[in-house]
């Protein structure tokens, strides 16, 4: 665990070197786009809009680089890594365990879909399924770590997790510069917590969440992190039903605004990525177009709003 003293860019700086130095090629430089505004349809003067595609990212998503990070900065011993997960951080450690040669076990919830599950088996993961949400899952996983001492690999709350995801920002400014906002998706919290990590106050780091998965939003309204109901269009990659402990953290300094979007527009959102731009992504990754294209969020005249494309492990039966 950490506390507000934590020095979050020193961290996050430290975990971008361990994984140049030491990932061997595990992790790809993901493309950053910058297109006009008024190419989504979007008619404010001057806005430029950066997406950064990190659904291209190795294991589909941005969660290779917080297992990755967090594999590296440990001893893995004989009984290898365990995991709980809604299917993307599953898979991004069961791709880290693949590179690093180390047995990984999987505990997913009922709501994870079949294609989450067949590419797991195919990164020679152990897929173990329990109840139906995520917590049903954790919970499993931590009586199987305290079993056999594996490593545990939590999907948003160690501070190398949330560290290795913030690693997505140094890459944004040494691609592109300092955007103005970031927009980016949150379901446990360890993508927002390591971009407003990273960015500070140095720039606007807007956190959406579906209407259905409101774990920050119910948070600040509480003033504390609190259980929610989850469910919805997003319910597998956004599934958590608190908010990170330390994500919450690094949020109540550096995060001042948390938006709810319906999974109507979550949908049309990704339905318009899949038709306009041809980016297959799973409706996690469609919010920051979705906040866009509803007026949730209205960008001010010259902003350059970077849009955090965070994955792509969907049926692309789903997309279209």
């Amino acid at each position: 665990m950490t506390d507000k003293s934590t020095d979050w860019r020193a961290e996050i700086d430290g975990a971008s070197r361990r994984l140049r130095e030491r990932a061997g090629g595990f992790l790809r430089q993901t493309p950053l786009w910058k297109l006009p505004a008024s190419a989504f349809g979007i008619e404010v003067p001057g806005v430029e809009l950066w997406l950064k595609l990190e659904h291209l990212q190795v294991s589909g998503s941005f969660k290779a680089r917080g297992m990755m990070n967090r594999l590296l900065a440990n001893d893995i011993p004989a009984s290898g890594v365990v995991v709980a997960s809604g299917g993307n951080a599953g898979i991004a450690t069961a791709a880290a365990a693949k590179a690093l040669g180390v047995r990984c076990q999987v505990f997913l919830p009922g709501v994870s879909p079949e294609a989450k599950r067949a590419r797991l088996r195919a990164l020679g993961a152990e897929v173990i399924v329990v109840g139906e949400l995520y917590p049903d899952a954790l919970a499993a996983c931590l009586t199987r770590q305290k079993e056999t001492g594996a490593l545990l690999t939590h999907a948003y709350d160690q501070p190398e997790v949330v560290a290795g995801a913030g690693t997505l920002g140094v890459e944004i400014e040494a691609e592109g510069g300092l955007p103005d906002s970031v927009l980016v998706s949150v379901g446990g919290g360890g993508l927002i917590g390591g971009l407003a990590g990273w960015f500070e106050q140095r720039a606007r780091v807007v956190a959406l969440e579906p209407e259905k998965a409101p774990t920050l939003f119910r948070a600040r309204e509480a003033g504390e992190p609190v259980d929610v109901d989850v469910g919805g269009i997003a319910a597998d990659s956004l599934g958590a039903r608190r908010i990170g402990a330390i994500s919450w953290e690094v949020t109540q300094q550096y995060v001042q605004h948390a938006l709810l979007l319906p999974d109507e527009a979550i949908r049309a959102a990704q339905q318009w990525l899949w038709k306009e731009l041809k980016l297959a992504v799973e409706p996690a990754a469609a919010l920051p177009l979705a906040a866009l294209q509803t007026g949730a969020y209205q960008p001010r005249e010259g902003e350059k709003v970077c849009l955090i494309v965070c994955g792509a492990n969907v049926d692309p039966a789903t997309v279209a």
